[in-house]
């Protein structure tokens, strides 16, 4: 990443040293999670989308430890992997979203209060900044070379409320109060990269 383009990553100090944790970035460009992979303090599993899994792309991505994930149902597989990876003290990276979008975090799926709350590991808000900012010029699908991409770590925080209750309930009200995290934390992290 850091050959391609200038990333300016910010508070990556506040990723606890060991022990597991969940990444949740925000998604608007196709870089944001090798961007963060790249420069992250701690190796990162990513759940990636199946379709992504193409070609030699598809032996590569689980040849550095991605995980594959159906987004069609609960695959099971990919949800016993990444439980594995918090199991295991490892860092399981999401994108709470579950697609690229406007990576504002308005629309949450459940699976980011499921494995939080499941396996008791503190979230990491990171936001991707300038990844979308305007297409290269030789590959339009990504930022232009040697642009800067910011990248801001959050504060880690817990989703459950403390009871360890896995209901249904439990895991809406954990959705929320991750929603409420990561939107302030994005708007602290334009604030301070000026974007």
């Amino acid at each position: 990443m850091y050959g391609l383009w200038k990333p300016r990553v910010l508070g990556a100090w506040k990723v606890p040293a060991d022990g597991p944790v969940i990444f949740a970035v925000n998604h608007s460009h196709n870089i944001d999670g090798p961007m963060v992979m790249g420069v992250a303090p701690r190796p990162t599993h990513f759940l990636i989308k199946k379709e992504a899994y193409v070609g030699p792309l598809g032996p590569f991505l689980t040849g550095i430890g991605q995980l594959k994930v159906d987004r069609t149902t609960a695959d099971r597989t990919a949800i016993t992997q990444a439980l594995g990876v918090l199991e295991n003290g490892g860092v399981l990276g999401i994108f709470p979203e579950g697609t690229r979008g406007e990576g504002d975090f308005a629309s949450l799926r459940a699976g980011l209060a499921y494995f939080a709350v499941r396996s008791g590991a503190p979230i990491v808000p990171i936001a991707v900044l300038g990844s979308t900012d305007r297409p290269g010029r030789l590959i339009k699908a990504l930022p232009p070379l040697r642009s800067r991409v910011d990248v801001v770590f959050g504060d880690p925080f817990d989703a459950g409320d403390g009871t360890g209750r896995r209901t249904r309930r439990a895991l809406d009200e954990a959705t929320e109060r991750i929603q409420k995290q990561l939107t302030s934390h994005l708007e602290n992290a334009r604030r301070l990269t000026g974007r």
